[in-house]
């Protein structure tokens, strides 16, 4: 049975544009059902429509509270059917009780290694800090910001000469490879989480590491 997946965007969507074109393989086990902005102007709306799906704007400023808000997202997700929730670029903090609710079926994608760099500016902020590699994570969401169990982690090389800009975009590339990556893993049901650990099955970790810089010969 295919797992019917919802998409939560700010803004221009990029990796939800990942997911659909993941979704745009007819073996890929996951459908995108529905894409939920809370801006009228996310570039991602366009995305979806071109792809014909299903999408939805549901403002904060309409609602008198936060949780009238989320009801509301809650409310459309599962009239759609979702059973996995991706946030894509959803530049609004989940309150608990939603988080709740979908507990295990809430994931995130964020431009860091975590737990290092949790929150904006982790680009800057790795550049700031000298770090030698910096990468993306994709996380089951739980209440705290930027934490749950870890599905996936792509490293990435920090170069001398990067700009945030520069780093920002190698390491998207590479969330655009994980995230469907890890949706895919999902609705396999080769995920499971046990004590706030992430086990897949029929994976490995890689067989050797890499240094940052390497030293020249």
């Amino acid at each position: 049975m295919t797992l019917k997946v919802g998409v939560l965007i700010s803004g221009r969507g990029s990796n939800l544009q990942a997911l659909i074109d993941a979704a745009a393989d007819p073996d890929f086990p996951a459908e995108i059902a529905l894409v939920i902005a809370n801006k009228d102007d996310a570039q991602g709306l366009k995305r979806a429509a071109t792809a014909d799906i299903p999408t939805k704007v549901i403002r904060h400023g309409d609602f008198d509270s936060d949780g009238a808000f989320e009801d509301a997202i809650h409310a459309a997700l599962t009239e759609a059917g979702v059973g996995l929730v991706c946030l894509a670029g959803f530049m609004r903090l989940l309150n608990d009780s939603f988080v709740k609710k979908w507990k295990d079926r809430l994931i995130n994608i964020h431009p860091s290694l975590l737990p290092a760099l949790k929150g904006l500016h982790a680009h800057e902020r790795a550049l700031e800090t000298g770090m030698r590699l910096s990468g993306c994570t994709v996380h089951f969401v739980r209440p705290s910001m930027d934490s749950g169990p870890i599905i996936m982690q792509a490293a990435v090389p920090v170069d001398p000469d990067d700009t945030a800009d520069s780093l920002a975009a190698r390491i998207l590339e590479w969330e655009h490879r994980i995230y469907p990556l890890c949706v895919r893993l999902i609705a396999e049901k080769r995920v499971r989480v046990t004590n706030e650990k992430v086990h897949i099955s029929g994976t490995r970790a890689p067989a050797t590491g890499f240094l940052s810089p390497e030293p020249a010969e």
